[in-house]
């Protein structure tokens, strides 16, 4: 009995010795980053996840963030945010408009919270720049508060949902409406006066008009007379 158990001991310690020896796995790579899967992990997500696969942007952030030195910065709205919008404001919108949308929210380039307080107004967006007042993006910083302004609506940065070297999500309060979009429509061009035609004054009897056609008549006249004269002046010297 003593010697089973001691053989028993002996094999556990060799069987100790030789898993201290063996060298200590590596855990398994993380994933590519996948802004849906953040988004879903996070909760509340559910229509703005849905306008990131409807509109493709999701295939299009996953891989920019794999493929950007700059990073991306995404406002996120949450699922209360998009319910406080006017009913069938998202239905209105064409294929195109809630691509713009949803690239309005997206920055392109990593911002952490102090990043905000040194940006430049107005920020540029994936909508496009903000020239003629198209897709303006207004940040200001009171403290650690973000708040942003788009000229349609006032949001404030709420949370902080994932933060990499790559990748920045923020949940904002409030959809993320742009001017381009949702703004007054351009005036029409004002239409141009037409140009005022002056009227042609009527002629007056007895006019210089008439007069230069009766002087030109007697001088005409005038002018046949003495050439009858000459010619008879000549004729009577011939004969």
């Amino acid at each position: 009995m003593t010697k089973q158990l001691s053989f028993l001991l002996l094999t556990l310690l060799h069987c100790t010795t030789i898993l201290a020896q063996s060298p200590a796995q590596s855990p398994a790579p993380a994933g590519p980053t996948n802004i849906s899967a953040i988004l879903e992990k996070a909760g509340q997500y559910g229509t703005l996840i849905r306008l990131l696969r409807s509109t493709q942007m999701e295939d299009q952030i996953n891989t920019q963030i794999s493929n950007s030195n700059q990073g991306l910065t995404l406002l996120a709205p949450t699922d209360n945010a998009f319910s406080s919008l006017q009913s069938g404001t998202l239905n209105s919108l064409t294929d195109q408009q809630k691509v713009q949308l949803v690239q309005f929210h997206v920055i392109p380039s990593h911002l952490s919270i102090s990043d905000f307080q040194t940006v430049s107004n107005p920020m540029r967006t994936q909508a496009g720049s903000s020239n003629n007042g198209r897709y303006p993006l207004n940040i200001t910083t009171t403290g650690t508060r973000v708040n942003i302004s788009t000229g349609i609506v006032n949001a404030t940065v709420a949370n902080t949902i994932y933060t990499d070297s790559q990748l920045a999500v923020y949940e904002v309060d409030k959809v993320l409406l742009p001017l381009d979009i949702f703004g007054p429509p351009a005036p029409a061009p004002a239409p141009s006066k037409p140009k005022k035609v002056t009227p042609a004054k009527p002629k007056k009897e007895g006019t210089s008009s008439d007069s230069s056609v009766d002087s030109s008549g007697a001088m005409g006249l005038f002018r046949h007379g003495i050439g009858s004269f000459v010619v008879a002046v000549i004729a009577a010297f011939s004969l």
